[in-house]
């Protein structure tokens, strides 16, 4: 089991980091006292779970003087994280949050948390200044410090219309002007899983509008990656879910894995009605 403690200065990127740290398959627990940190792997193991992680800031200064025997007992892996004072003064004027150690002189209160994790960041094993980083940024130092690539997922969901489309959805595509094999008696108990569901789907007057949804999707995927955010929906729909939108996503599917990691949902395909 990998076992990670992230801390650092409050405003210096952990909620960010803990946000990616999930996204990796981390099970991450916020200021959880050192002392019950051996129960809580002993649990986690006995459950499967491969990665573990604890978020330690200023909140749990009651709790360290377990800290020191806790880690070198358990020899996490320590990630730090800090910001230069006035970047982090400008970051808590922007939110207008409290600061953990009280509602007093800002930039004293940065100073006494610095003081008090000073023991944590010598014994981290990366220390990053977030100060010129945005969360992307934040997120590929973790990755190759880690050894672990970021990922970003793309999810198809096809559905039909006529049972609402998924909430969840980044982005719909309207499939419902390509053919529609309902019409034909022999294509109509099958799904637009079988082959000549999909050819009577993609015929050649329809793959200029199926190519237009593919750049579509391709570009707003794209987007999504470079924002950082680690998955992407497209919702695929036409009128019942069982024909022209499962076939349609099953080829988004082949053609967009070259570029993404993509994962395949049909939500209505063994529907009736």
């Amino acid at each position: 089991m990998r076992f990670l403690v992230l801390t650092g200065l409050s405003g210096a990127g952990k909620t960010t980091a803990r946000g990616f740290l999930e996204d990796l398959g981390y099970f991450m627990v916020d200021n959880l006292p050192p002392r019950l940190w051996p129960p809580l792997l002993q649990e986690a193991a006995a459950r499967g779970l491969a990665r573990v992680g604890v978020v330690v800031d200023a909140r749990a200064l009651a709790f360290f003087q377990d800290l020191e025997e806790v880690l070198e007992a358990l020899r996490p892996t320590v990630v730090y994280l800090e910001a230069r004072p006035e970047v982090l003064l400008r970051r808590y004027n922007l939110t207008r949050r409290v600061h953990p150690l009280g509602a007093g002189n800002l930039m004293r209160e940065i100073a006494e948390e610095r003081r008090a994790l000073a023991g944590l960041r010598g014994r981290a094993h990366l220390v990053v200044d977030t100060s010129e980083l945005s969360p992307r940024g934040l997120k590929e130092v973790l990755a190759r410090f880690l050894g672990e690539e970021g990922g970003f997922l793309l999810r198809l969901v096809s559905f039909g219309f006529k049972w609402g489309p998924p909430q969840e959805a980044d982005l719909v595509l309207d499939v419902r002007p390509l053919p529609n094999p309902h019409y034909d008696p022999a294509l109509r108990p099958r799904t637009g899983l079988d082959p000549e569901v999909r050819r009577y789907v993609f015929s050649e007057a329809a793959e200029p509008y199926y190519r237009a949804l593919l750049a579509v999707a391709g570009l707003a995927a794209e987007g999504a990656r470079a924002e950082g955010r680690a998955f992407y929906t497209v919702a695929v729909g036409c009128t019942g879910g069982r024909h022209r939108s499962v076939a349609v996503a099953e080829r988004l599917a082949e053609e967009l894995s070259g570029r993404f990691a993509v994962e395949v949902v049909h939500r209505d395909v063994e529907r009736e009605g």
